[in-house]
């Protein structure tokens, strides 16, 4: 007898246990879901949640350290831990940071953007990928991948807009969409209710709860930022819908992968300009 393993797998879309032979999934509706092209996680990263998260830490840590590449000598190496490896503003303006004064001055309004993926100092980037790892996970399993970006990348641009129209003049961090995703997760477990929702709500309450009285006892801390990307998250959720009400459809993947790219092709800008500007 073949060994079960080798007969059914995981739905590559809705991740269900299906038959590898299934010409479409009796769930989702993909078709030829056995295919090789379909689970390969190179291809379709997208599909696979855990290199996708992976994928998306990288991406933060492969800004952090450019920015500090280029400009070393304005590198904190200091033995204050929240200092520690801090790259300078400079850097971090020409890569993106976001504020009144990026926009207003430069008008630079896809900063908005890019800020989501720049740090401030080696802690900074490592409380936001904590955070990212604990509760990306939850929301793409409640929402997919597609909306789960979707709300991560909308949901940081709400934020830093809320920062920006309450006069924040420089900030940056991932921390306005990681609080969006607390926003969706929120938003999930009070509208789906019963002791599985409720759950939620209350442990990732936990988590808004910590961030707020973290906002209010260190100094720095861009708050406006944290409660609209909390908010844009949460109206990110009623709007896009969750798995159990609303299955995933073209549109969220469409919007994901407009997301996707346009994330995208502003970093490969931000990055470009910056290296040309500061080794020309």
């Amino acid at each position: 007898m073949t060994p079960s393993h080798k007969t059914s797998q995981l739905c590559p879309n809705c991740r269900r246990l299906i038959s590898r032979d299934e010409p479409s999934c009796p769930y989702c509706g993909i078709k030829s879901p056995g295919s090789w092209w379909k689970n390969n996680a190179l291809l379709h990263p997208l599909q696979t949640p855990e290199l996708f998260l992976t994928w998306l830490s990288g991406l933060n840590v492969a800004l952090f350290v450019l920015s500090i590449i280029l400009n070393p000598g304005g590198t904190s190496m200091g033995m204050n831990p929240f200092g520690f490896l801090s790259p300078d503003n400079r850097s971090l303006l020409l890569l993106g940071a976001t504020g009144t004064m990026p926009i207003e001055a430069l008008h630079r309004w896809w900063s908005l953007v890019s800020a989501s993926y720049l740090h401030g100092s080696l802690l900074h980037l490592i409380f936001n990928l904590i955070a990212l790892r604990q509760i990306g996970p939850l929301v793409i399993q409640e929402y997919g991948l597609a909306r789960m970006f979707t709300i991560y990348t909308l949901g940081g641009i709400g934020g830093f807009l809320l920062s920006f129209l309450a006069g924040v003049p420089f900030t940056i961090g991932a921390s306005a969409a990681v609080c969006a995703l607390i926003g969706a997760a929120l938003y999930y477990g009070k509208s789906r209710g019963g002791s599985y929702g409720q759950q939620v709500y209350q442990q990732i309450g936990g988590w808004a709860m910590s961030i707020f009285v973290f906002g209010l006892l260190v100094p720095g801390i861009n708050n406006w930022a944290h409660g609209g990307g909390m908010a844009a998250g949460a109206l990110c959720g009623l709007l896009l819908g969750y798995q159990e009400n609303r299955r995933e459809m073209l549109s969220h993947r469409l919007l994901g992968a407009a997301c996707a790219g346009g994330t995208i092709l502003i970093l490969l800008w931000a990055v470009a300009t910056a290296v040309i500007y500061r080794f020309s």
